[in-house]
């Protein structure tokens, strides 16, 4: 690396050298809008836009740079070159364009969510930079929730001579994308980009001709922008055979830095946007690239009881909450292009408030990089705004559906950075998923007006962290209003412990009952974790009861939490720890 590579624009807490980039993944997309991952040599992959996870969905998408100067020209990818791993296959080279010639080394840098990557070849009189990002303001959802991956190429002369350099971005046109039953895809006949030029940015718009009536996961539109004026551009690559299309587009690329319209269109468009400049020596310039979608086409999750981990889409449409903001993929290319400096000053002031303080290079990293699952497939909005999630995420499916509440209860950030986010999370759990006994089903049904209470089972720790998640929600940004709404409920959520064979039949404050838990299993009798949700659960009870004027409530809290913190040390705490006392139930007549 060479001295000016060594600086970077933004800030980063830890770096990745070359010979540890293959495992990088950074999820870029908004809160609830689908991402793509930012590899750790630069390329883009995963491309998870269908309202599902689509781990390996391949695009030809991908950002090159032409450099020509008196001494002759270059052409590179802007990656760096492949990991050894990545040349093996039952077919070769399992990687997107691995033919493609790329910078000799590269390096990641990490500040979730934003990803620095520097490439560096000795053969060439440039290093660039890649800056790639998407908009995390904390206490600003919409701000977090825009469906775009911003992408910046900066290049800087490291040569003696003058130079004319060009960095082109080329996205295929996946929309319609369905998966084969080998899990391999393919895209349908009819896609289209059309050129659109609005306030300084001119965009590609990608389009399809629908499936399913227009109603699929996969329809709707997808757009590559460039933030400035173009030097050439096309809507197509040409038909060719075989890998020939890349071969034909890369031939004329490399030939003066500029794009010539092909004699016959392919089958698939890839469009390509390409921008211009002059560099001296020692000259730097960054060009701006967006890439942007909209797929509006969300359904809910089915979840049959006898396997939680079989949920999969239903017929019931849901839709995204972002889709109701943006008209579509060119709508907001616009929006993003306009408010660019002040999103990405905002991000950058988060990330520095985490860097600068006392932790760690390794837990600043930890911490903002487990911000992540907020921008993954794991989580969603639909379409009135709600925040909802799975547990995770397989390759290709949701992972245990339902918001479940004892996942969800041991999380921090949602309440911390999006209160606005955690209040729809309280209304789930209180409103739509706490049935008329007290029972919260610990996976809510879609819709959540017909389905929300169908679970069967309530989890103990889930229920009592639903109640300090809601004083932590109420703490962080107070809403009177939302709380009196939901403290029937809430109420409700609370003494259904105390329903006849429940969790604390007999008010004691001791949690002897049968208890479904985050463990996946029941616990029988007390344990230090579910006695420790308890009690907080009573404690936050008695302040919300009486900030909502049921003092009589609060004081039976208050008592009910004293006698279990007195019966937790003398009966499950063994004089060393916390342990779980079983009482067995005896038989099913027991569990209520």
């Amino acid at each position: 690396m060479t001295d000016t590579a060594e600086q970077a624009t933004w800030p980063v807490v830890r770096w990745f050298e070359q010979d540890r980039l293959a495992r990088i993944r950074m999820p870029v997309g908004g809160i609830g809008t689908g991402c793509v991952s930012l590899g750790g040599r630069g390329q883009l992959v995963d491309w998870e836009l269908f309202n599902r996870p689509s781990k390996g969905l391949p695009a030809t998408t991908f950002f090159a740079v032409h450099v020509a100067g008196p001494s002759g020209s270059h052409t590179r990818a802007l990656e760096a070159r492949l990991d050894d791993v990545e040349h093996e296959g039952p077919h070769g080279s399992t990687s997107t364009l691995h033919g493609l010639p790329r910078f000799r080394t590269g390096r990641f840098g990490a500040a979730y969510p934003l990803g620095t990557v520097q490439l560096t070849d000795p053969d060439l009189p440039v290093a660039a930079t890649l800056e790639v990002f998407n908009p995390l303001v904390p206490g600003d959802a919409d701000a977090s929730g825009i469906p775009a991956l911003v992408h910046r190429v900066r290049l800087i002369n490291t040569g003696h001579e003058p130079l004319t350099v060009a960095v082109c971005g080329s996205l295929e046109n996946i929309v319609g994308a369905t998966q084969r039953p080998d899990r391999s895809w393919t895209v349908p006949d009819g896609n289209r980009f059309e050129l659109v030029e609005s306030e300084g940015v001119t965009t590609l718009l990608g389009s399809g001709g629908g499936t399913d009536g227009g109603r699929g996961e996969s329809d709707g539109t997808l757009a590559l922008s460039a933030v400035g004026p173009v030097s050439s551009h096309r809507t197509s690559w040409a038909k060719r055979s075989w890998g020939d299309s890349l071969l034909e587009f890369w031939d004329d690329f490399s030939d003066d830095g500029r794009l010539e319209h092909p004699d016959v269109p392919a089958r698939v468009p890839t469009g390509s946007l390409v921008r211009s400049t002059d560099l001296a020596p020692g000259e730097e310039a960054a060009f701006t690239f967006l890439v942007t979608w909209h797929f509006p086409n969300r359904y809910g999750w089915t979840h049959p009881p006898s396997d939680p981990g079989a949920a999969q889409r239903s017929e019931v449409w849901v839709g995204n909450h972002y889709a109701t903001r943006y008209a579509d993929a060119a709508d907001v290319a616009t929006d993003v292009a306009l408010r660019i400096d002040d999103l990405e000053r905002r991000t950058v002031a988060f990330v520095e408030s985490v860097r600068g303080g006392s932790l760690p290079p390794v837990m600043q990293d930890a911490a903002l990089s487990n911000l992540a699952v907020l921008k993954s497939p794991t989580c969603f909005r639909i379409d009135d705004g709600t925040f909802l999630a799975w547990e995770g995420t397989n390759d290709d499916t949701g992972s245990c559906h339902g918001s479940c509440t004892h996942v969800w209860n041991y999380q921090y950030a949602l309440e911390s950075l999006f209160p606005e986010l955690a209040w729809t999370m309280r209304s789930v759990e209180f409103e739509w998923s706490t049935d008329d006994r007290g029972k919260m089903s610990f996976r809510t049904g879609l819709p959540l007006k017909e389905n929300g209470t169908e679970w069967p089972i309530a989890a103990a720790d889930g229920q009592m962290g639903a109640v300090v998640r809601l004083l932590r929600t109420h703490r962080t940004a107070p809403d009177p209003e939302r709380l009196r709404r939901l403290w029937p409920k809430v109420r409700s959520a609370v003494e259904f412990a105390w329903i006849p064979k429940g969790w604390d039949a007999d008010r004691d404050g001791l949690m002897e009952g049968c208890q479904h838990n985050t463990m996946d299993v029941e616990y029988y009798g007390p344990s230090g974790v579910n006695q420790s949700w308890y009690l907080a659960a009573l404690a936050a009870a008695a302040e919300l009861a009486r900030e909502v004027g049921d003092d009589e409530f609060a004081v039976e809290c208050d008592q009910v939490r004293i006698s279990g913190a007195a019966r937790t040390d003398e009966v499950v705490h063994n004089g060393d720890y916390y342990a779980h006392v079983v009482m067995p139930a005896g038989s099913e007549d027991a569990i209520a």
